[in-house]
Formats: C-alpha cells, structure tokens, sequence
C-alpha cells in the first residue's frame, strides 16, 4: 500500500520567512478587571507569568522516494584463447602464441598500435604532473618542528595476576593488530592464578583482544609470517615452539616435542624467505640454534651449537639471548649470547664450527636486542648492559665503531626506524624511551620520553615508523605516534648517514692498527728486558692503595656538598 499526499500551493506563499521591523507599541487587546471573578482565586506573592504574541506555526513531514541500491561484482575471466586452446596449460598457450606472433596480421597490428603507445609515452615524458614544486619549502618547515611523541592508545593485560610484554610483532597487512607475547621472567615466578594465555589485540578495538592464544607454556616470543599472514610462530618458556593458523582459533596447530625442543626459554623465534613459508629457527640461552619446518616439527631438520671455541659442545655454548635475522641476507644471523658476545653466523658452512664465522665483543652483560639495519644490513644494533653499540661487519676483530654514553639504568631492547637510516630506538629499566639521530646528535638522545614508571622490556616500530610500540613489566602495552621529523627522510639523509658509518669504520680501523702496534713494541720491550719486570704484589698494592685514596676523595666530596645543603 502507497500513501501518498499532494499539496499545493503557491511558492511565493511557501517557506516564506518571517520579516520584523521596528515599530510603536500598541494595543492589540483590552481587558479590564472583573472585581467578581477574584474570588475564585487563591492570591499568591509573586507570581511569574509569561507570554509571547506570534504567528502560530506548522511543523509537516515529506516522505521522501528511497534509492534502491545494489552492490554487484565483476568477474575476470582470461579470454581471447580459441575452444581447443586451454587456457591454464602455458604449453598450448606459448605454442599459440608463436603462431599468432609469426602472422602478418599481428605485425601490422603491433606497428599501427606502437605510434600511438610511443605518442603517449612522449607526452608523459614531456611534463611531469607529480612533480613537486615546493618540496624544499616543506622541508625547511620540517626540521623547524621540535621533536616529540603523545600516547595515542594503552593495552593492558587482562588478566588480575599482571604478566610482562616480552615481544611485539605488528600485522603484516598494513600493521592492524598486535600480537603481545605475556609471560613472567623472574626466576620461579609461582604466583597463583597466573594465566599461560598471549593476545592478538585489534588497533580499532584496544579494550578486548581479537584471539587468544593458548599455549601449554608461557610465550617469551611471538613472530607474524610476512608471507601468510594468519600464520603466528611462538617461543615457549619451557623451550617448545608452536605455530598458529589465526583462522582457526587459539588453540596451536602443532607444538615441538619437549624431547627435542629447547632445555630453556626460546628468546628469539624468526621465520625464514623460504618458497613454501613454513621454514623458522629458533635460538634458546641453552646453546642451541634450532631450525624448523611447521609441516613436521617432530623434530628440528638442522641444529648449530654456539660454542665459540669450536669443538661442538653443549657444555661450552654461550645462551643465546637475542636473535636477528634479515631477509636482505637469507644465509647469515646474528646471535646475541648473555655473555656479551654477539655471533655473525653462517648457516651455508659446511660443518658446524665453520657456521660460527666471527664474534664482536664489547658488552660488559648479557645482549638483549640485536638487529640489522634496514637500509645497511651489514651495519647491526645491539643493546645491553648500560649501553646501544652500532657495529659494522666490515671490521671484524674490532670493537663497535659507535655506542651511546653510559646510561645510570639498564638498556633493555631497541629498534632500528624502518624509515630514517640513522634513528632508532632504546628502552631502558626506569621506564624511558629515547629516540637517537646519529646525524644530529651523538652524545644524547633526539628525545626523552618517560612513558612508565616501570621498566620497558620490548619495542617495535611499524614499517611506515610514524607508530611505536612498548611493553612493560606490568603487561602495558603503549602505542605512541612519533613526530614527522622523526619519522620521515629527508633529502640525502640515506647518503650522509652510509657516509657518516664508512667515516667511523675507517677511524676504528685506524685506531685498531694503533693499538696492534702497541702491544707489538710493548712485547717487544718485554722480551728485551725481562729482568725489570715489575713485582704483581707491587702492581696489586698500588692499585689497592689508588682505589682507596679514590673512595675517601669521593666521601670528602659528598660530605661537602651535603653541608652546603
């Protein structure tokens, strides 16, 4: 049934506004008083009483005739093959293809459309329609901007008993969701009701996680496939790896038996640029560097023991602490041990101490964070004890060819900035971010920023580097979007920073003949005259008195400034 209403009228008379002028009052009505109709009334002081004289208004509803509308979709289907030419058999298609090809038909064809593709081609040449015209100008406003970074989103763990962040690993497909790896780290931690659960959280939806996931033990790290998406590889505390089709629930699509598995916590888990996507590796502070194939994970399919003197035992491997491994270089990874010692492997040796190919030493604890950078993979990050040292693989008995100062806290992870070859990141024990532009500044970070009151145990950034990522102790996980001068290159930024690391390396490597001199004159001298070599009680009661004498300088000095105060 249709209603429908017709209403006519002139459209002068219609929706014609109202018009007010200034004029004298007058009277429009007179009402004198009625002694008699006073008793009818209760008198009450004061009485509020209000009136308007307007026009009297209509209000009126127009339904109005709906759009229909319909969402339709088009099929592509390849065409243009004869009947008994079958289209998915590339043998049959490439013999068509060079008959039709050796035609004159297609000869004229290809030279008739040729001129005309070349006159398109020479009109785009001619004028650039992209070209920027101002672009220096929104530089120069660029770097006028001071740096900074706000919290734009806070995840927290939703369990009562609180469980640390360990590891983030962002969405591939344009950085959606989070996946945050929960799990406690201090040593027989037996807290009850302590959850084993990890999450998937949503950006859009930051109060709910999108998938639980729901492994035997607690996940110390956690990696999203960059080939499948929906595949998620996980670190277990009790030295299993697991892996997780997110279409299918929380539940882990196969685990590695505990017999073959790691003997401590997995703290690094990476995928490998295999063709088929399901090859990963796995290192453990047990010794041990393991690889996987998510197709059978009965067993490991390779196995390398960090033993740095190269006779492939178990008992003289260094813990592995930190993993890193960059597509750029499918054969090689780095292996941060809690010795201090950072590993450059080679998996493509023959035999198993070959794999080991070089060491870098120079961190006084244990190596939280290694990482390569992106657009110089052989220049890599590490972050431990008080320090963040840059090195180069260039030099390979050499120490680091550029470091932080010594921070009072401990430096806990860090990251490279996926978009300025010279920033990147440190998380430290007090709860403080800093953000470091080697081009800029070298002896103190770019910005500070205290983003808890507790320590910062994991970071990572997005691929467009505008959004970072930082977990806590308590299982916050903060998202802060960093200012554009810190997340966008500018010009010949890429040059200046390759310039700036090859000028470090040829000074370290200069610093380092030095060095190797010195101690060959040093030697020299000793073989000469072995008969003036000096007593070590002598040595060892020097130097107790000099730290002596050093400690009540420092007493005297404070207990100065304490009665200035």
């Amino acid at each position: 049934m249709e209603i429908k209403l017709d209403f006519v009228r002139k459209r002068s008379e219609f929706g014609r506004p109202c018009s007010f002028s200034d004029y004298l009052a007058e009277v429009t009505a007179d009402i004198p008083p009625d002694p008699s109709l006073a008793d009818n009334f209760i008198p009450q002081d004061p009485v509020d009483f209000a009136f308007q004289e307007g026009p009297v208004m209509a209000l009126h509803e127009v339904n109005t005739e709906r759009v229909q509308v319909s969402i339709k979709g088009v099929n592509h289907v390849e065409g243009g093959w004869p009947q008994h030419i079958d289209p998915k058999n590339s043998e049959l298609t490439s013999r068509y293809r060079e008959e039709v090809e050796r035609e004159d038909v297609y000869t004229r064809s290809v030279q008739r459309l040729g001129s005309l593709v070349e006159h398109c081609i020479r009109q785009n040449n001619a004028i650039d329609i992209y070209e920027e015209y101002f672009e220096e100008e929104e530089e120069e406003d660029e770097e006028e901007e001071h740096p900074s970074a706000k919290t734009i989103t806070v995840i927290r763990d939703p369990n009562t008993t609180k469980r640390m962040a360990t590891h983030l690993s962002w969405h591939p497909d344009a950085n959606r969701a989070v996946a945050v790896a929960y799990c406690s780290l201090d040593f027989q931690d037996s807290r009850k009701d302590m959850s084993f659960d990890s999450y998937i959280w949503d950006l859009e939806k930051p109060y709910s996680p999108e998938l639980t996931l729901k492994p035997s033990s607690p996940l110390v790290t956690l990696e999203y496939n960059s080939k499948d998406w929906h595949h998620v590889l996980g670190g277990c505390y009790n030295g299993q790896i697991a892996y997780w089709d997110t279409r299918k629930g929380g539940l882990p699509m196969e685990m590695t038996p505990v017999e073959f598995s790691h003997r401590d916590p997995v703290y690094g888990a990476c995928w490998l640029p295999s063709r088929t996507g399901t090859e990963c590796f796995s290192g453990s502070t047990d010794g041990q560097v393991l690889w996987w194939d998510i197709r059978k994970m009965s067993q490991p399919s390779e196995k390398l023991i960090l033993d740095i003197t190269k006779e492939d035992e178990l008992k003289k491997a260094l813990g592995a602490s930190a993993l890193d491994f960059a597509p750029t270089m499918p054969t090689k990874f780095l292996v941060g041990t809690e010795q201090g010692t950072i590993i450059s492997c080679n998996r493509d040796a023959k035999t198993p101490p070959e794999k080991i190919a070089h060491l870098f030493h120079g961190h006084l604890g244990a190596v939280y964070c290694v990482t390569r950078n992106p657009f110089f993979p052989k220049v890599f990050l590490s972050v431990g004890d008080w320090t963040a040292r840059i090195w180069t693989e260039e030099l390979m008995d050499s120490s680091s060819i550029m470091e932080t100062k010594y921070h009072t806290p401990y430096l806990l992870d860090g990251c490279w900035s996926p978009v300025k070859p010279a920033v990147f990141f440190t998380a430290k024990s007090d709860g403080t971010l800093d953000i470091w532009d080697f081009l800029f500044h070298q002896k103190e970070p770019s910005l500070s920023l205290k983003v808890s009151n507790d320590p910062l145990l994991s970071l990572r950034s997005q691929d467009n580097g505008r959004i970072l990522g930082c977990g806590t102790r308590l299982g916050v996980v903060s998202l802060l979007e960093i200012s554009p001068g810190l997340s966008t290159m500018r010009k010949n930024e890429k040059t200046l920073t390759s310039t700036m690391f090859e000028r470090e390396a040829r000074r370290e490597k200069v610093l380092q003949e030095k060095h190797r001199e010195r101690l060959v004159r040093e030697q020299e001298r000793a073989r000469a005259r072995p008969e003036e070599q000096e007593d070590p009680q002598e040595v060892f009661q020097k130097a107790r008195e000099d730290f002596f004498s050093i400690i009540k300088a420092e007493r005297r000095r404070r207990g100065q400034e304490d009665s200035e105060e």
